[in-house]
């Protein structure tokens, strides 16, 4: 399989979500970056779990909903991008990371895809779910890197 370049812009589900976060980009990039960290600021991720730090080829876990999913990094820009993806009961998802510099902060983007069978069966079901979990994900970043700007 190749490794992917983007999201399955294919897949039967599709979330987008972005978010103003006044603090500086090396904070938002930091807090994003440091996997092992994330269970301490992002309440919903109850374990997390890479050896060295985030660069492609690296795979690592967590649980999040107390949902365990191994996920790959297939491309990564020095505070601008990180895509990762992985399967985890036969639904996989591929998701990208964007940072931009604006006045006063960052905007983080996020775009993750959900496919195979366990989403066909109810996508709405599942559209839902990812929303709901990305949109929480970006309004914990934001409380973090706010409040240690």
């Amino acid at each position: 399989m190749a490794v992917p370049t983007d999201v399955d812009r294919a897949a039967p589900v599709i979330a987008v979500h972005e978010i103003d976060i006044e603090a500086p980009l090396d904070t938002v990039w930091q807090l994003h970056t440091d996997v092992n960290a994330w269970p301490g600021w992002q309440t919903d991720i109850t374990a997390a779990h890479i050896e060295g730090p985030l660069a492609p080829g690296v795979s690592f876990d967590w649980t999040s909903y107390g949902f365990s999913v191994t996920s790959t990094v297939y491309a990564l820009a020095d505070r601008s991008r990180v895509l990762w993806g992985g399967t985890s009961g036969g639904i996989t998802g591929i998701h990208e990371w964007l940072f931009s510099e604006m006045p006063g902060g960052v905007r983080v983007t996020t775009i993750e895809s959900f496919a195979g069978e366990p989403v066909e069966a109810d996508a709405p079901g599942m559209q839902g779910v990812l929303d709901g979990s990305l949109v929480a994900w970006l309004g914990h970043l934001k409380e973090a890197a706010e409040s240690s700007a």
